[in-house]
């Protein structure tokens, strides 16, 4: 009898489509009815073809939907038709379907702005504007989120930052919004206790979280309200007051000492040459040589009971090119870590390596950043309900969040799809504008969206049915 054959792999467009439906219904408890959960899955697919502003009404053109009444979807923000928490722990739920209870879960947190031009628009009130001089700051209005992001294992030294929480964070002094005042550290501290409780809820008590975070974090406030099983990694500042661990208590009349003597300033360190030790470093596919140093326990004023590591990372300077030799340069950091109880001590919760390993990925929030509000329109939607004005910006986060989390399952960082172009083979990772591609190439070939890319043939019915479908593309392009 003959062999039965295997079925053809299916290909990479289709795998990344099944695994996007499969990461939405997991979606379905956050939304009260079913008709709500369908207008925001057109909503998530509408995103992705509306090529002008992403307001409400833009995407609805990109769906061909120019006929249809509009309040119902502009309802989805302005009135509590999804539960936000509900909705959070879902995408949380589905980011332990690709970590280990084993590994460490990574995380980074960050403070961002959202540009407005109203001085009405709740949330909104004046803020250092970060597109001006950094030695002259300028002010603009705009709306602060803190920005609370997982960070998946590296593949060859890559990795991406997947949304978890967009969090508002807007001072006492911004327009009445439907969410209290709130500090940077305050939100941060905020997701850290609320990954915590996520992991233990899903019986991971044990696992540890590793937070990476910018100097904004290095608080009084911060140390103090990490919860165990943390291990907190914030960029601190040069001049940074530490203090050594206090001695013995003694025999003798008095309250025992709190602090020891002082430490010598991070900066201080960089002239120990001698002190430095190398290790190179896997970062997006190639090995960085870096020049560090350890030094404590030390701790901070405010916090004697929370011992810390100071890491300080060197400076370096190289050329780049040939022909024209650039000079290139980065600026020595330094690091703050906490400090894990040991029957002999104190030890740092992870290796050396594996810490200038991770400080290097927390660039991707950054990148995350410019790709959420520069390519994919977070803070354009036209939204100027209290409650529309706040959830409308971390909707569309979310909605970033599924599709680059249904790319990372269906393909991993480096295992995408091959390029189209002759002339270049693509890089090691994935790019973004490769991810929108597939997705919009998958969403073509389905029988909803068929007639956006099916060749016109002598059969006129069918040609006008395809130029009417690319009309509503084109107006939604053109903003029409």
């Amino acid at each position: 009898m003959p062999r039965k054959q295997a079925p053809p792999p299916q290909a990479p467009v289709s795998i990344l489509l099944a695994t996007l439906m499969q990461i939405i219904a997991a979606h379905r408890p956050a939304f009260r009815q079913e008709r709500t959960f369908r207008r925001a899955v057109a909503l998530l697919f509408g995103e992705l073809f509306a090529f002008a502003r992403h307001t409400v009404t833009q995407v609805l053109l990109a769906l061909g939907m120019h006929d249809t009444d509009p309040t119902a979807f502009y309802r989805l923000f302005s009135r509590s038709r999804f539960d936000d928490a509900t909705l959070t722990a879902c995408l949380f739920r589905e980011t332990l379907k690709r970590c280990s209870k084993h590994d460490p879960y990574v995380i980074g947190i960050d403070s961002t702005q959202i540009p407005r031009s109203s001085l009405t628009l709740p949330g909104t009130s004046w803020l250092h504007a970060f597109r001006t001089a950094v030695f002259k700051r300028g002010i603009h209005r705009a709306q602060r989120f803190v920005h609370c992001a997982w960070l998946p294992l590296r593949e060859k030294g890559f990795t991406r930052a997947i949304p978890l929480r967009f969090l508002p964070s807007f001072p006492p002094k911004a327009a009445p919004a439907d969410v209290p005042s709130a500090k940077e550290w305050e939100v941060g501290l905020a997701c850290i206790r609320w990954v915590r409780q996520q992991l233990t809820a899903a019986g991971r008590a044990a696992q540890w979280v590793v937070v990476l975070a910018d100097g904004a974090f290095d608080t009084v406030g911060m140390w103090r309200g990490v919860p165990a099983q943390v291990a907190l990694i914030v960029r601190t500042a040069r001049n940074r007051c530490l203090y050594l661990l206090p001695p013995p208590p003694t025999t003798g009349r008095g309250r025992p000492r709190r602090y020891g003597q002082r430490a010598p300033q991070p900066a201080s360190w960089l002239t120990k040459q001698e002190l430095f030790r190398r290790k190179r470093v896997l970062v997006r596919g190639r090995r960085i040589a870096m020049r560090y140093q350890v030094h404590g326990p030390y701790l901070c004023d405010g916090v004697p009971d929370r011992p810390l590591f100071l890491i300080v990372i060197g400076g370096a300077t190289w050329q780049r090119g040939k022909r024209r030799p650039r000079l290139g340069r980065r600026e020595p950091a330094f690091y703050l870590v906490t400090a894990m109880k040991t029957d002999t001590g104190w030890a740092l919760p992870l290796s050396v390596g594996q810490i200038l390993a991770w400080v290097w990925q927390r660039w991707e929030l950054e990148v995350a950043h410019r790709e959420m509000k520069a390519g994919f329109g977070v803070g354009q939607k036209q939204c100027w309900n209290k409650r529309s004005a706040v959830v409308s910006g971390p909707w569309r986060v979310w909605v970033y969040a599924v599709l680059v989390l249904a790319g990372y399952r269906a393909w991993g960082w480096i295992r995408g799809p091959t390029r189209p172009e002759r002339w270049w083979r693509g890089a090691q990772r994935w790019s973004f504008t490769t991810l929108w591609r597939s997705y919009r190439a998958a969403l073509w070939g389905t029988a909803a969206c068929r007639s956006l890319w099916t060749p016109s043939t002598d059969d006129w019915l069918k040609k006008e049915h395809t130029i009417i479908a690319l009309t509503n593309a084109a107006l939604a392009a053109a903003r029409a």
